[in-house]
Parts: C-alpha cells; sequence; structure tokens
C-alpha cells in the first residue's frame, strides 16, 4: 500500500475513534457512567489486538503530563479567584494537609494487604492519594453544585495534583525511607510549591496586561497565545524545579475573574480543548493497562480492599477534621468526603511503580482502585448528592448567543449572578435602580432566555444580569446586592 493510503488510513481511524469517544458524552448520560471510565477501557480493549500501537512510558507521561497541564489551566479560570477565596481553608487543607494524611494512612493500608516494604507502600499511597481533576470536572462539569461543595471539590482536585506529583517525583529520587531521604523529600516539595506558585503568580500578572495591552492581527491567534503562554509557565517552572502544574493552576485561577479582550473566546477555546485532553489522557493511559494483569486475583483483591479502604475510612477518618473548622453543614461535609474521586493522577503517577520489583502487580493495584473510584463513585455522585440534599443542577447547553463587539471595554460593565437569598432577588428593576443610582440594566437572561427589561420586571434567584455601572458606584455596593448572605448559624451546626 502506497505511503499516502497508509497516511490516510490511519487519519480516518484516529479520526473516527476520536469522533466516538466525544459522542461517548450521550452514552455516559444514558449508563450513568463517567466518560473517563470509558475512554480507559476501550483503549485497554484496543491494546490487545495485535496490530495496536505500543507507546513508550515516555510518550505516556509526556502526553499526559501535556492534557493535564490543559485540564488544569482551564480548571483554573473556571473556579476563578471569587470562588476560590470563598473555599481556600478548605480547598489548602485537603488539598495538602489532606494529601499527606491520606498518604500516611493509605501506607498503612497498602502494607497490611499488600504485605510490601514501606517504602513500596508509600509511593503505592502517593500515587493512589490525589483526587483527579480530570474526572472531577467530567462528574460535576454540566451540573452545578449548590453551596461551597463543588467549588472545594474542584479546587482540591486542582491543588493536590502538584502536592501528590510533587511527593511522588522527590520518593522515588529519594529511593528509600530514612531520615536523610525524608529531608531531602521535604525539600524538594518545598521548593517546587513556592517556585511553582511564584511562576504562577508573576506569570498570570505579566501574561494578563499582554493580553490586554498587546494586540495581535487576527482574533483567532488569542487563544493560542494564551495557550502557548501556558506552556511557557509550566516549562519555566518545571525548569527552575518547581512544580509545572501549580503554576498553570494559579495562573488560571488568577485570570478567571479578570476582564480581558476576547476573554470568553479564549475561555471556550480552552475548555474544549481541555475535553479533548480527558480524552487523549485516558485514552493513551488505558494502553498501559495489562488486563491480564488485572485478572489475577492478588491485584484486583487487594485492589478492591484498598479502593474500598479509602473512599470508606482514609478519607473520612483524614478528611473530616480538616474539615471541621470550615464553614459548612454536615451534608455538605459527607458530600466532599464522598466525593473525592481518582483518575488521571493517579494513573499517571502509577506508571512510575512499573520499574520497580513487582511493578506490575502494583501498577494493577493502582488500577483497579481508579476504577473503582471513576465507576462506582463517580456514577454515584448524583445520588449521593440528593440523598444529602445537595442542591445539584444539570447545566442546560445555550447554543446561541446574543451581543456585540466593542473595540474598547465598556467602563463598568458587569455580568452579576441573582444568588438566592440575595437583596436583589424578589425585586423589581425599578426597586433595584433605586439602590443603584446611575446604572443601566442592559439585559436579563433567565433559564437561558432572555426577558424584557421593564421597571416592573421582578428578578429571580439564578438570573444573569448584564449592568452598566456608575464609574463613581462602589463595587462592593453593587456585588452585595446580588451576593447571598452567609448561611444561617444553625444550618453550619448541623
Amino acid at each position: 500500500m502506497h505511503e499516502p493510503l497508509v497516511f490516510g488510513l490511519i487519519i480516518l481511524v484516529t479520526a473516527a475513534a476520536a469522533l466516538l469517544a466525544v459522542q461517548s458524552q450521550v452514552i455516559t448520560q444514558w449508563v450513568r457512567v463517567p466518560a473517563p471510565a470509558l475512554f480507559l477501557a476501550a483503549a485497554a480493549l484496543v491494546a490487545r489486538l495485535p496490530a495496536a500501537p505500543q507507546p513508550s512510558h515516555q510518550t505516556v507521561e509526556r502526553v499526559v503530563t501535556l492534557a493535564l497541564m490543559v485540564i488544569l489551566f482551564d480548571g483554573g479560570l473556571h473556579i476563578g479567584l471569587k470562588r476560590i477565596r470563598t473555599a481556600a481553608p478548605a480547598v489548602l487543607s485537603l488539598g495538602v494537609l489532606g494529601t499527606f494524611a491520606t498518604v500516611g494512612g493509605g501506607a498503612v493500608l497498602v502494607h497490611a494487604t499488600l504485605g510490601v516494604s514501606w517504602y513500596l507502600s508509600v509511593l503505592v499511597a502517593a500515587a493512589i492519594a490525589p483526587t483527579d481533576p480530570a474526572v472531577v470536572f467530567s462528574v460535576l462539569g454540566q451540573r452545578e453544585v449548590g453551596g461551597s461543595s463543588g467549588t472545594i471539590l474542584e479546587g482540591e482536585s486542582g491543588a493536590n495534583d502538584p502536592v501528590g506529583i510533587a511527593l511522588m517525583t522527590a520518593l522515588i529520587g529519594a529511593g528509600s525511607l530514612n531520615a536523610s531521604a525524608d529531608l531531602q523529600v521535604g525539600g524538594t516539595f518545598v521548593l517546587q510549591m513556592v517556585v511553582g506558585a511564584t511562576v504562577g503568580v508573576l506569570g498570570a500578572r505579566l501574561l494578563l496586561w499582554i493580553m490586554r495591552s498587546v494586540p495581535l492581527s487576527a482574533e483567532g491567534l488569542h487563544p493560542v497565545r494564551v495557550l502557548v503562554a501556558t506552556g511557557v509557565l509550566f516549562g519555566l517552572a518545571t525548569v527552575a524545579h518547581g512544580s509545572g502544574f501549580l503554576a498553570v493552576f494559579v495562573a488560571g485561577i488568577l485570570l478567571g475573574d479578570e476582564r480581558a479582550p476576547f476573554k470568553r473566546d479564549i475561555e471556550r477555546f480552552h475548555s474544549a480543548l481541555a475535553s479533548l485532553a480527558e480524552i487523549v489522557a485516558f485514552a493513551i493511559l488505558g494502553f498501559t493497562v495489562n488486563l491480564d494483569v488485572l485478572a489475577r486475583l492478588d491485584v484486583w483483591g487487594p485492589g478492591l480492599i484498598i479502593g474500598i479502604g479509602l473512599s470508606v475510612l482514609v478519607r473520612p477518618v483524614f478528611g473530616l477534621p480538616l474539615l471541621l473548622p470550615v464553614a459548612l453543614s454536615a451534608r455538605e461535609r459527607a458530600f466532599v468526603l464522598f466525593a473525592g474521586l481518582k483518575g488521571a493522577v493517579p494513573l499517571l503517577l502509577g506508571t512510575l511503580l512499573l520499574p520497580l520489583p513487582d511493578g506490575a502487580r502494583l501498577y494493577g493495584v493502582v488500577v483497579v482502585v481508579v476504577m473503582l473510584s471513576v465507576v462506582l463513585q463517580g456514577s454515584l455522585v448524583p445520588t449521593v448528592a440528593r440523598l444529602l440534599r445537595i442542591e445539584m443542577r444539570t447545566i442546560e447547553q445555550q447554543p446561541y448567543q446574543v451581543g456585540v463587539r466593542l473595540r474598547d471595554a465598556p467602563p463598568g460593565a458587569a455580568r452579576q449572578l441573582v444568588e438566592p437569598g440575595s437583596p436583589a432577588e424578589g425585586r423589581s428593576l425599578s426597586q433595584l435602580l433605586d439602590l443603584l443610582d446611575g446604572t443601566w440594566i442592559q439585559a436579563i437572561v433567565r433559564d437561558a432566555s432572555l426577558v424584557p427589561v421593564r421597571s416592573a420586571t421582578v428578578l429571580q434567584a439564578g438570573d444573569e444580569v448584564l449592568i452598566l455601572l456608575d464609574p463613581d458606584q462602589p463595587d462592593a455596593q453593587v456585588l452585595a446586592l446580588f451576593t447571598s448572605p452567609s448561611p444561617d448559624s444553625t444550618e453550619r451546626k448541623t
């Protein structure tokens, strides 16, 4: 067969597989299984075919690293600084302290179940400790969770990935567990966190200035410039011995709420790219899964025990004390503790176990733990939310858009969401404008439809309001009208 035909056949098969993967979102809604599980399982089955490609571990590591870079930056953009501030204590405690606590508790569980050395036990526990942004964003991506629960889960999954990856890398480099090795691990970890956070903060400020001040000749290049800049931040932090994952996640958070030219186009581009990255990450990781190893009793048996132990014992025992000081209800705490999902990051870290003694078995156990978490926990998240009376609604797509493009940013233009219980809820526009002197209401969107802007129109919770503010109007005063008051103290004690 001629080379052009061979290349055409490769494109045909690859594109057809990608199209099926994209359309699999419909299947996941029907079978109630998160999409990443389907990508992983399908790739593992394809890998058994005689003519299936066998990517090297280095290729897998590099591809998944790039995919996670895109997913974490998009996750930071989606969360934004405003949302993360409301849940920062819980995100930091679960993302940092919770990861170390999970490694400690998980190591005991792995050692008791597998009977391997303490060093290998800690390595396996470090691999399965982080929750995963790809799975969490996939499960929660089309759903809006009321309160701070969703923000905590998304923020934790982004925060503990750099922590888990840095810890695993340091442990592999140390080669053992002893006083000097522990000191080396601690020093490497702190260096990666400090450098990564610094690069993320400074890089976000510089990138924001570039987005606002340096025009490009073509509109379509603005999202591409941000993508390339994300790679620069990741590479710079990594070369400086920092965490590139933390750098891009922090940069995404700091840019999330900022206004800049073509910001909506940039957000849509990175959201689409993150969805593609999710498919690519789990598909290529599926080629590392050996189904013959997974079929062994000494793999899937311990994997089930460790996976269940992590979910019902380790995470609640070590996670609950970290959430007690946080202003959450008992139902919200239970939901957060249940919905800590594993995914691509544990699988990526698990591949580092393959060169070690009995590495195939250890990696198989990690795969079983991940599949148990994705399939069982991931599919049960909506049900658990309903049982715990956690508000969770499906976000309907809005394929049509009405708007105008302007050369300069309009001063005082802002979009505000009417939160339940906020002063704006239940007020007519005339009453609202009496409180906001010099403000114009440009548009109101309710249930994905435009609402007539009349003085008698009454705002409802969930309405999205486009307003033009008086430049002298204090931002805090406007925000207070649309923001819910603090939850009732009795609710927090339940």
